[in-house]
This record gives C-alpha cells, structure tokens and sequence, in this order.
C-alpha cells in the first residue's frame, strides 16, 4: 500500500489534494524520482495560495484582462498579477552597465550567418532504429563517395535524396538562422568552405555541402541596446520576484511541503 501523502497547509488554508494531482500533471518527474512531481506541483498551489492571501491582506483587487482574443484571466490571477505589479520594483538597467557586458562578449551580439549549402537526405523516423542505421549507412557510403568524386553531388542527389531539393541538385540556396532545424544548422556553423559533412536530424541523416558561408558582422551597441535592456529588465523582474515569494515564505506557516533543493525521490 503507497503511504499517503501529507497535507500541504498553508497558514492554516489546506491545498485541496484534487488540485495538486492534476497540477502534477504539469511537472514532469525525473527518471527514478516518481514524488518529484507531486512536490514540485504542491510548491506551486502553495505559492499561489501565499499570494493570494496577500493580496486579500492588501485589500488588491483587479479585473481579469484579456490575455489574447476570448482567453480572460481568472479573478485570482488578475489579483496575483495586481500584487505583484505593486510589491515588485526590479532595478533598472544602468547603460554603462549593459555597455561593458556588450563589449565583454562581442560574438553575442554578431548578425545572423549567411550560408549556401546542398545536401542529400536519406530519411528515416527519429524512432526507428533499424531505418536511422540503414540510413546513416547509406549516407557514410554515399559521402565516401562524394569525397572521392565531388563532381557527383548533382548526380548522386537526384538519384538518392528524400528531399525536393534533389530537382535542383540537392542546391538549397541561401540559408540563415531558423530556415533549416537547430540539428542542421549546428553542423553547418562548424564546416569549411567546399567541405562535405554527416549531419543528423530529426528527418534522417544528411550529407551536406557547404558552398559559401558570410559571417554576419557584429551589430553597433546602439542597434542592440533595446535588446540588451529587454534581456536585463526580464532578468532583474525575476530575481524580484523569487526575492519576494521567499520572504512570503519565511513568514508564512506551511506544512506538508518543503520549500527547498528536492534530491529525494
């Protein structure tokens, strides 16, 4: 029989367990750690309660807005929303600040990479392990091959790849980051002009061909500044916000959860 599950109270308020099973739902468990879920869902409902009992305290009321077309906010997330609006103040972005961290790491801040590049697919599905072998065996063949007569790329696409690309030579013109998939594109940034390479995807196995790449020049401080105070003032909200939630914590009476590094299972 599985020991039942202690009740998690939260100033004298008990979480209803019903909503902390079909929070668990959201919180995936890690291998081998089945209460993961559950505790990381009871943590939740538990925050949720504190900062609502808070803004109840504060007398914050709000109306639910619009959060896209027809979806409105329930009343106790526009209450939530409300209190923490007024209780946090992050701090704001200094410029000599965010102009030392742009001139501390310069590669962060470079134009997307142009390439031109062909290649060959030889599909198989992400979860078939006898069609993803055979494939990376037809495609190791196949680029021994093309290192031996790289004339043969045009020949050897049409005749072989799964891709519509082979109508054109395997050619896929020029490509910059987000039009192939982050597997493709992280192979790509590592090969030579004129060099041949294997890459797998969640499409199959693919020998590439790089023909150009231009490397994107790093952007003016000025034209990445927005950026760099958007990537800040989310970071800032954030420490606020857990700053916030842990000294509601600290004076709160909670039982039935622990607020702190979970290793248990």
């Amino acid at each position: 029989m599985k020991p039942l599950l202690p009740p998690v109270v939260v100033n004298g308020v008990t979480i209803d367990p019903g909503r902390i099973a079909a929070e668990a739902q959201n919180h995936p468990a890690p291998k081998g750690k089945p209460g993961h879920a559950w505790r990381a869902a009871a943590r939740a409902l538990a925050v949720r309660e504190l900062l609502l009992q808070e803004a109840r305290a504060r007398g914050i009321a709000a109306e639910p807005a619009e959060l896209a077309p027809g979806q409105w906010e329930t009343e106790d997330e526009a209450a939530i929303r409300a209190l923490l609006e007024r209780e946090i103040r992050p701090a704001s972005a200094e410029r000599a600040a965010l102009a030392a961290h742009y001139a501390a790491h310069p590669e962060q801040f470079r134009a997307p990479s142009l390439f031109e590049a062909a290649h060959i697919l030889f599909a198989a599905a992400p979860d078939d392990a006898e069609a993803r072998a055979e494939a990376r065996a037809r495609a190791e063949t196949v680029l021994a091959e093309l290192r031996a007569e790289p004339r043969r790329f045009a020949e050897l696409a049409a005749r072989y790849s799964a891709c519509s690309s082979k109508a054109a030579g395997g050619v896929l013109g020029q490509l910059t980051s987000g039009d192939t998939v982050p597997e493709f594109e992280a192979v790509l940034a590592t090969m030579e002009e004129g060099a041949l390479a294997l890459a797998e995807t969640r499409y199959g196995l693919h020998v590439i061909r790089l023909d150009a790449r231009a490397r994107g020049e790093v952007l003016p401080f000025e034209v990445v500044l927005p950026q760099l105070r958007h990537a800040h003032d989310k970071a800032a909200w954030l420490r606020a916000s857990r700053d916030y939630v842990d000294g509601l914590i600290a004076g709160a009476e909670i039982s039935g959860v622990a607020f702190q590094r979970d290793g248990g299972a």
